[in-house]
């Protein structure tokens, strides 16, 4: 049978409450009164009980996180980070993703429902699935919350992400200041607030210097890797290997990293050919070939102090907190000026084809299509 603090306060010859002031490490106690405590510990090989101290505190001393997946370059980092800052104050976190049942919103929801059902004294959460409305709702029954990498309105005090517009302009004014004027995106999904953020930056900025982008460079992917390699294929199946625009910015590294791979392969040269862009600056970013130019986002930083302040209000300690995570342009070897004479459009590009491709190049939508083109992984 395990030991309890009774039996550690019987052997060391102290009352309960001594011992509870040892283990616990509040409350006044002789240096020697202490020794003996945990040489009592140390002789039963005492563990204090999890659920006792629970009970005793009232709390579980465990936040509750929920990202969409627990794996990549984006999630992996902020899950570490979070634990890190818990560890540190002796909290700990129970992670929880979408269930393999319904949509994404859904999946959402069903792994917020999962972490209330576990009585968190509070949650981090970070995902662009819910909507607005979805997280004030969470709020109302859970107040103690975190939002990790976008802006509720009504909710701004505990929101916690670097400025996305900003991060956006960012970008397009390198294209700019390198001399590119024809310029396509490879966006994020639309519903996704951060993706808007930063379009809206980069589009803003673009047209200030009187510079549009056709529906048709457009491609919208999901911030996977395999969708920057899908978004290529499809430019290239599109207009060949003779691009009409000589620059591209993508929503985040991954889909960068995976388009520079099937732009090389085509025979399309990065940085010469077409420059290109990333988001993010994650881990991989400086060790591709060329390395990516990107707009650093301090995501760490953000995880970091979003759990702090949810530490704060939870457990009322009183941990430095920051707000300000802004973005910065990450100067690299995939940007440089466009090529002198630009390549002439009015002629028939050089074909090209999937290699896995059984068929000839598939139909394109037309440059006066209404909306841009976006695709499910495969």
């Amino acid at each position: 049978m395990a030991s309890t603090i009774k039996d550690v306060a019987r052997l060391a010859g102290v009352g309960v409450g001594t011992a509870s002031r040892v283990i616990s490490g509040k409350g006044p106690v002789a240096p020697e009164t202490a020794a003996r405590v945990q040489q009592a510990i140390d002789t039963l090989g005492f563990r204090p009980s999890s659920i006792a101290r629970a009970l005793s505190r009232q709390s579980l001393d465990m936040l509750g996180v929920y990202v969409p997946a627990y794996q990549g370059l984006f999630y992996g980092p902020v899950l570490e980070t979070i634990d890190r800052e818990l560890r540190e104050v002796d909290r700990h976190m129970v992670a929880a993703n979408g269930c393999a049942c319904g949509d994404a919103r859904t999946q959402a929801l069903d792994g917020l429902e999962f972490l209330r059902a576990r009585e968190c004294d509070g949650l981090l959460l970070m995902s662009h699935e819910l909507t607005d409305d979805d997280i004030r709702e969470l709020h109302a029954h859970t107040p103690q919350i975190a939002v990790l990498n976008r802006i509720v309105p009504g909710l701004e005090r505990l929101c916690f992400s670097s400025d996305h517009e900003l991060g956006g302009r960012l970008a397009a004014q390198c294209l700019l200041e390198a001399g590119h004027r024809r310029i396509a995106i490879l966006s994020g999904p639309h519903h996704a607030p951060d993706n808007e953020a930063r379009l809206r930056g980069f589009l803003d900025t673009l047209g200030q210097a009187e510079v549009t982008v056709p529906e048709d460079w457009i491609v919208e992917g999901d911030f996977i890797t395999d969708t920057g390699r899908v978004a290529a294929e499809m430019l290239l199946a599109r207009f060949g290997t003779r691009l009409p625009f000589t620059a591209l910015f993508c929503a985040n590294d991954p889909m960068a990293i995976a388009a520079i791979g099937a732009f090389s392969r085509a025979g399309v040269r990065v940085p010469e050919d077409l420059s290109v862009i990333g988001y993010d600056d994650c881990d991989f970013a400086a060790h591709v070939s060329p390395p990516l130019t990107t707009v650093r986002i301090d995501i760490g930083a953000v995880a970091a102090q979003a759990a702090r302040d949810l530490i704060n209000r939870c457990y009322g300690l009183d941990l430095a907190v920051a707000h300000d995570f802004p973005p910065e342009l990450v100067r690299r070897a995939s940007v440089c000026p466009p090529a002198p004479t630009p390549p002439d459009t009015t002629e028939t590009s050089p074909s090209w084809s999937r290699p896995d491709a059984r068929d000839a190049t598939p139909p394109c939508p037309s440059a006066s299509s209404a909306a841009a083109t976006s695709f499910l992984p495969i």
